[in-house]
């Protein structure tokens, strides 16, 4: 084999890393949380994917302790969310 993945055993690669995470969101956040994180994926699906990616990284750093409420989720996307003012200064 060349080291390169077919087409369909990389699809199917990236269904299963889908499902994993998936259901790993699923214990992260609570009902609530993850119907809202539904939503922002229809809306903005790079930044359900910026969201699933930190919480799912806080989560393998064990810095989650508890499932992640609405509330939270909302202070997340907020976080990931805000835009940062960028000032230039010139001399």
């Amino acid at each position: 084999m060349n080291g390169h993945l077919n087409p369909e055993s990389y699809a199917q690669q990236l269904k299963q890393a889908e499902a994993m995470k998936a259901q790993l969101l699923g214990q992260i956040l609570d009902k609530h949380a993850l119907e809202r994180l539904g939503r922002v994926r229809v809306a903005d699906p790079g930044t359900a994917a910026q969201v699933e990616l930190y919480l799912v990284q806080l989560f393998q750093q064990g810095k989650l302790r508890e499932r992640v409420t609405d509330a939270k989720l909302r202070e997340v996307l907020i976080i990931l969310t805000e835009k940062k003012e960028i000032t230039i200064r010139r001399k």
